[in-house]
């Protein structure tokens, strides 16, 4: 295969390399997250994926994906999901609302063309769609920012729901055993897959390298801290988005179960052989490495990739943040934001580094003072006031 320039991100193969548009290996899933950890640079996602949010879009554009065709529409106009906007800002074609029977029609590993608003198998037409432009996704921005006051109100009413629901058992301890790793008393660092993450942990570079906090990875949080060039010590969640390599890399595992204890992910876990703790707890994952940070006694806990905004959640898939909006309030002040940290701190000069100064700059002045003439001569002078000193020194004592 013909070596690409890296500013392409994608390559048109095989004999139909003189046809318009882009030409490429399909990758078929109707959940996003579970593609972006197979897809290849240059090939082209086949999703089924309503109001595309952009925590996806950036899996998909750090795997150089080269068209993306939805069968669903990736903006229904309930609120202004970011995702779209992406793709097109990074120049990738977007086809919406291609229809659920493109899931029979093409297979994973086929090869591909996407021109237009069309997806052509060996020459014939297998879906059609609508092409997102820059002015259709604008247009599609403003109807959703006036149906956000809709979500809003939706949005309060769940909330109040769940508090009024599991408000109790989110305030009583988590039922996590102690950890061998140990949070008392040390910073922990929390990071989910989220907005931002990466830039988050590129800014908290000098603070790790301080405070060498506990690193807890949320799922796909995980993946991201390896991606840092971090080793997670704890991975909390239900096991659905974070890789083997990540649950393999000598972290502790502590396994989200529902209330009534039933955990999907440690069918995956024991599976892969690995020792866990099962925490049964109402709320998300993130939620309970945040409780479960504050319980075993950090003094300090930076979240990475954690949600906020209403934008966020409803990006997230999620109706209500009563879970959340209650973890925080227990969390109390401990719960930092990246931003914040990486803001307000500043890298303390260690004592080792202050030594080096000192003996630089003193072998720099000695090297001034044995080159110079007038050097050798202020030497001569101090050694001459040394003798005298020795000298009184001596005559004291005879």
């Amino acid at each position: 295969m013909k070596a690409q320039p890296a500013n392409v991100p994608w390559k048109r193969r095989g004999r139909q390399e003189d046809l318009p548009g882009v030409t490429g290996v399909v990758r078929v899933d109707r959940r996003t997250k579970d593609l972006t950890k197979r897809i290849r640079p240059g090939e082209i996602a086949v999703i089924d994926h309503e109001d595309l949010d952009r925590v996806s879009v950036d899996a998909l554009l750090a795997r150089q994906v080269a068209g993306v065709v939805n069968a669903a529409p990736s903006i229904t106009g309930r609120y202004p999901n970011l995702g779209p906007e992406r793709l097109i800002e990074a120049g990738i074609p977007l086809v919406d609302d291609a229809g659920a029977d493109l899931f029979g029609r093409v297979a994973e590993g086929n090869t591909v063309r996407l021109e237009g608003e069309t997806l052509y198998l060996d020459g014939q037409v297998v879906a059609k769609g609508t092409l997102q432009t820059a002015e259709t996704v604008a247009a599609a921005m403003i109807e959703g920012k006036a149906g956000l006051a809709e979500q809003l109100t939706k949005f309060a009413v769940n909330t109040l729901e769940h508090l009024q629901r599991d408000g109790d058992l989110l305030l009583e301890a988590v039922p996590v055993t102690q950890l061998q790793t140990r949070l008392e008393g040390r910073h922990a660092l929390v990071v989910v897959r989220g907005y931002r993450n990466r830039e988050d942990l590129a800014a908290l570079r000098s603070y790790l390298r301080e405070f060498k906090p506990v690193r807890i990875g949320v799922d796909g949080g995980a993946d991201a801290l390896l991606e840092a060039g971090y080793r997670p010590d704890i991975i909390v969640g239900d096991m659905d988005s974070v890789s083997d390599a990540a649950l393999t890399c000598g972290a502790e595992i502590v396994v989200h179960a529902y209330p009534d204890g039933g955990a999907p992910g440690l069918t995956r876990i024991n599976g892969l052989g690995l020792p866990s703790v099962l925490c049964p707890a109402p709320g998300t994952s993130e939620d309970v490495a945040l409780l479960m940070a504050d319980e075993l006694g950090a003094t300090l806990i930076v979240a990475v990739g954690t949600h906020f905004s209403l934008e966020e959640f409803l990006d997230k898939g999620r109706p209500g943040m009563g879970s959340t909006f209650l973890t925080r309030l227990r969390v109390g002040g401990k719960l930092v934001d990246a931003k914040g940290v990486s803001r307000l701190y500043r890298q303390r000069v260690s004592s080792l580094l202050l030594m080096t100064l000192v003996a630089s700059a003193m072998a720099a002045i000695l090297a001034i003072l044995v080159a110079t003439p007038a050097g050798q001569i202020f030497i001569r002078f101090l050694a001459t006031q040394w003798e005298a000193v020795k000298f009184w020194f001596t005559g004291l004592f005879q």
